[in-house]
């Protein structure tokens, strides 16, 4: 009888270990007041502590980029940052928002530059106010060419804001029958700083050869910015590689780690990258023997070098990354395993703490890229629920 008994309570801690709910007591829904259909968040957290949400509204006639600040747990009321009749509108290729933590702001959308089916402009918005009142549209990439511009990472820098982007100016300068060879050339890697007034100070390119609808990710070491992106070698290899803006010079491009990924089509799956001082935890999927892995990589140099990769999935991810520093040596990850967003801490010294479920969602294309920031003492996540066809926040305590 104590056998049993003992058996029973076992089993009984066992199920209420493996009960998500158990593992997401502390995990609370945060109400975002929108009712219209919605998708395409994104989340930032800037140096005043002030956690801001960024999303697209789509209307029948025209879509719309709002956002809310996080306010003692609950979401602002709603303020329009742009709206248009002719934006491009991607799942994997979402609008930004920026705070420099002390009123400006700067945001960004794709507009179609012809009713070509990738031919679109990067257009910034920046505000002085805290998103009281916005610019007029600037464009970021000032080629002229009808060709994809996007995949965009914006970071405050200083007192202006670095951009860096994907730019097919160099596809587009192909021709094929007539018209633009779209990806008969190749995509390019480019970044710039735009001051507060949405004026660019500088720009470069700072890869030639890159992979095409991959998201870039950016960050500010001590050292200055780096930009971390889905490279693409002439044998079609298409790791994550990294460039350093270190002594007023960007570095030349070098692969983070070598998984020697040869697959000839983007799998659309960039990394994410966050940054403390020179410490930097970096986010990325690959699937070089046909199996994704989702796992992270850290660097104590910001960037120069890194550690193993650490894996966080449990075999069935699909990627779409997300990652934070919650300390100099300690990150929490986010991914997709198959319908599920998963999270989990990993540590730089090669451990990882079990993962827990977030929320159900979809594999589909329509359900987009989990977001996630810091906020205060919780971390603040955010999806598309593709049934609901809405935006889904929630918050989970530390």
């Amino acid at each position: 009888m104590t056998k049993l008994l003992t058996f029973l309570a076992i089993t009984i801690l066992v199920i209420a270990c493996d009960n998500p709910s158990k593992k997401q007591s502390n995990l609370s829904a945060l109400a975002l007041a929108v009712d219209s259909v919605s998708g395409e968040p994104y989340l930032f957290t800037d140096s005043a502590g002030v956690t801001f949400l960024s999303w697209v509204e789509k209307g029948k006639e025209k879509s719309t980029l709002s956002f809310s600040r996080l306010n003692d747990g609950a979401w602002s009321k709603p303020t329009v940052i742009s709206s248009g009749d002719n934006w491009f509108i991607n799942w994997a290729d979402y609008p930004m928002l920026a705070s420099d933590g002390s009123g400006g702001m700067i945001a960004h959308f794709l507009e179609r530059s012809e009713k070509g089916k990738y031919t679109y402009d990067v257009k910034l918005v920046t505000s002085k106010d805290g998103g009281t009142i916005w610019s007029t549209p600037k464009i970021l990439n000032e080629d002229g060419k009808k060709a994809e511009h996007g995949f965009v990472s914006l970071i405050p820098y200083g007192n202006n804001f670095f951009v860096a982007w994907l730019d097919g100016r160099n596809a587009a300068s192909q021709e094929v029958g007539g018209h633009s060879g779209g990806h008969h050339g190749q995509m390019t890697l480019r970044a710039a700083i735009i001051d507060k007034l949405g004026t660019k100070l500088s720009e470069w390119e700072l890869d030639n050869r890159v992979c095409d609808c991959c998201q870039t990710t950016a960050a500010i070491t001590a050292n200055g910015p780096v930009v971390m992106y889905r490279d693409r070698s002439e044998s079609e290899i298409r790791d994550i590689a990294i460039v350093r803006f270190v002594n007023g010079q960007w570095t030349e491009p070098k692969t983070i780690v070598q998984d020697n990924w040869t697959i000839a089509g983007c799998p659309v799956n960039g990394p994410r990258v966050d940054a403390r001082g020179n410490n930097m935890a970096v986010a990325r999927f690959t699937s070089p023997d046909k199996k994704g892995q989702v796992s992270v990589v850290f660097s104590q140099d910001g960037g120069a070098t890194f550690g193993a990769p650490i894996r966080v999935d449990g075999g069935e991810t699909i990627g779409r990354v997300d990652i934070i520093l919650l300390d100099d040596k300690t990150a929490m990850v986010s991914w997709m395993e198959g319908d599920a967003i998963k999270a989990a801490k990993v540590h730089a010294d090669g451990t990882k703490e079990p993962s827990i479920t977030i929320a159900s969602s979809s594999q589909s294309r329509s359900s987009g890229f989990p977001q996630m920031t810091k906020s205060v003492n919780s971390i603040v996540f955010a999806w598309t629920d593709d049934k609901l066809k809405k935006i889904s926040t929630a918050r989970l305590a530390l």
